[in-house]
């Protein structure tokens, strides 16, 4: 198998690809689609306990615009969007970036949140380890939105051996 990742939107069918793995909202009509991770995911807010400790924890979304944060951008040039809902009352965020990361380095960005150098803002389910063990702290989690996990596509016309095998693992490991 090989594995192509990309930060951006491509048909991976019309690419040459035998599948793609996208959020529900993106996926085309005529696809078929498996979940492939969790059903549903929360996009999460969180600092170090030493950025709090000299800055203060927000008490609202709108506070962010003064605070240090820790941005990812896609290789487009577009900021991930902070979303924000409660009570059915959805705020999008655009506060400055301390440091700037590109998404394919994720991992990094969480990193610097860790070092104390400002906010992120990503999925919940890569920073539960370290609200675990302290090294982060949930921000504002009453605020955190949920949207459908990550998927599995391809077309419905051919499904090539390798691909079938990848699909039957996959099942396989969601029902074990």
């Amino acid at each position: 198998m090989e594995f192509v990742v990309e930060d951006r939107l491509v048909d991976a069918v019309a690419a040459g690809c035998d599948a793609g793995i996208r959020y529900g909202e993106h996926l085309a009509q005529d696809m078929i689609a498996m979940p492939i991770g969790p059903a549903r995911q929360r996009a999460a807010l969180a600092s170090a306990p030493s950025y709090l400790a000299r800055r203060g924890k927000p008490r609202h979304p709108s506070d962010l615009l003064q605070h240090e944060c820790v941005r990812l951008r896609f290789s487009s040039g577009a900021f991930v969007q902070w979303e924000f809902e409660r009570k059915g009352k959805p705020i999008t965020v655009d506060p400055k970036g301390r440091l700037i990361v590109g998404v394919d380095a994720a991992v990094a960005a969480i990193d610097f949140a860790r070092a104390g150098w400002g906010l992120i803002y990503t999925f919940e389910n890569w920073l539960e380890p370290l609200f675990l063990s302290g090294e982060l702290e949930p921000i504002l989690p009453e605020w955190w939105t949920s949207f459908e996990g990550p998927r599995l596509y391809f077309s419905r016309r051919f499904m090539p051996a390798p691909l079938r095998a990848f699909v039957d693992f996959v099942k396989s490991e969601k029902d074990g």
